[in-house]
């Protein structure tokens, strides 16, 4: 897979998306992976969990990450909207836990854009915003028991207001610091579909 996901997935750069699902962090990482910037993770800091920037280590060096927690749920979309602004900080993850209405939406797809910074917004199930670019559903890929790992991810792209919809399982590779994109069950060698 080419070194950058913006030339292989419908993730355009100078952009807000939205991530959702239990992979939503994951995936979040697998994204500040393809840069050699500072990343800013915006949390709420009423929240009783905790980022750790080692726990993101496989994925990325951990003196890249800026953890900003904010007071409120507008302090951290002020934040963001300077952040991305600014344009000093290639990508924005902000922990989203309420709904942005249309006009927040619109204010920080207009910092991205200005500041050619993408933002990512971590955001609950059934949560969104209208203004962002793509909305994505991340989640663990357990084919069998035997093929568990806990690196194999299933991306779907539920909203793209530039293109269609999909999906993808995608393995991470610590070691080499790669997403690989993995062929579905029915397409892989040896596989009874496969095998016809």
């Amino acid at each position: 897979m080419p070194a950058n996901l913006f030339d292989s997935f419908p993730l355009r750069p100078a952009r807000v998306h939205e991530v959702c699902g239990p992979g939503a962090s994951s995936f979040a990482a697998i994204l500040a992976a393809q840069g050699a910037g500072p990343v800013l993770w915006v949390r709420p800091g009423w929240s009783a969990e905790m980022l750790t920037p080692q726990g993101l280590s496989p994925f990325f060096d951990p003196s890249r990450l800026l953890i900003a927690e904010a007071p409120s749920p507008t302090d951290a979309l002020a934040v963001t909207e300077e952040a991305l602004r600014d344009g000093a900080v290639p990508l924005v993850v902000t922990e989203i836990t309420k709904p942005l209405d249309l006009r927040q939406g619109r204010r920080l797809q207009l910092a991205a854009k200005s500041g050619g910074s993408t933002g990512l917004c971590l955001i609950p199930e059934g949560m969104g915003s209208n203004a962002a670019e793509t909305r994505w559903r991340a989640a663990p890929r357990l084919a069998s028991e035997e093929e568990a790992d806990s690196t194999a991810l299933r991306w779907e792209i539920i909203k793209n207001k530039s293109g269609t919809l999909g999906a993808w399982d995608v393995l991470w590779t610590d070691t080499a610091h790669r997403l690989h994109v993995v062929s579905p069950v029915a397409e892989r060698p040896g596989s009874a579909c496969a095998s016809g």
